[in-house]
């Protein structure tokens, strides 16, 4: 049965976590989206929910391109795409190695289970895929999840330099094009804050998801 409802983000503890059970059905992510939570596997434990104290946020107006990425598709390095190979795309993000918080290789969050979940979401329209090919084969990419007009970013891969930060620079532009000029990017990483991402406190982040919301975006 899909979860009906969440605790109030704003009650998180200070680690972000919010609740702990549930499901992954298709509703239950809807809902979780749509209140500015998601899930984040936790080997041995049931699943929890987070809604963290900052959020990450990766906005049109403080987006920063180096030289060098500009230079990479002015030369035409990768072709970019959009929902060309979702299912590939979020198996290649699984297979990313991860550290813990003492550099030690800590597997993936993104489960057999996840992984099901949100190829469920993709057939639904909700959730979508940005690739980069060179030579017919996939280099690069992310995927995230889009509901009522807004957009989280999951994760992202890639097997040739610049191939996620081209599809990710892709994604915005995509984006800025159907009148969203914010993406949520969940934590803050090396390779976003490169490219302008800042981190917003809980409170501002929910009023900015609930204010998008309402504009009625139509993004895919």
């Amino acid at each position: 049965m899909p979860i009906v409802a969440f605790p109030d983000p704003r009650t998180a503890r200070r680690d972000g976590l919010l609740a702990v059970g549930g499901d992954l059905h298709p509703e239950s992510l809807i809902l979780a989206y749509r209140s500015g939570i998601f899930p984040w596997p936790i080997e041995g434990m049931p699943l929890p929910w987070f809604c963290p104290p900052r959020r990450a946020v990766l906005e049109w107006p403080r987006l920063h391109i180096p030289r060098s990425l500009r230079g990479a598709r002015n030369r035409g390095a990768f072709r970019l795409s959009i929902d060309e190979a979702f299912e590939r795309v979020i198996e290649r993000c699984a297979h990313v190695p991860r550290l813990d918080a003492h550099g030690e290789e800590a597997g993936t969050w993104i489960t057999d289970e996840m992984l099901a979940a949100y190829v469920r979401l993709h057939r639904l329209g909700l959730a979508h895929s940005v690739e980069a090919w060179a030579d017919g084969e996939l280099c690069g990419g992310l995927y995230g999840v889009s509901v009522e007009g807004t957009f989280s970013a999951e994760s992202m891969f890639h097997t040739r330099d610049d191939a996620s930060k081209l599809a990710l620079w892709h994604l915005l532009e995509h984006l800025h094009a159907g009148g969203l000029d914010w993406l949520d990017v969940q934590v803050m990483s090396p390779h976003v804050q490169r490219l302008g991402a800042r981190e917003i406190p809980r409170g501002e982040y929910l009023k900015l998801l609930a204010q998008t919301q309402a504009r009625g975006l139509r993004l895919f």
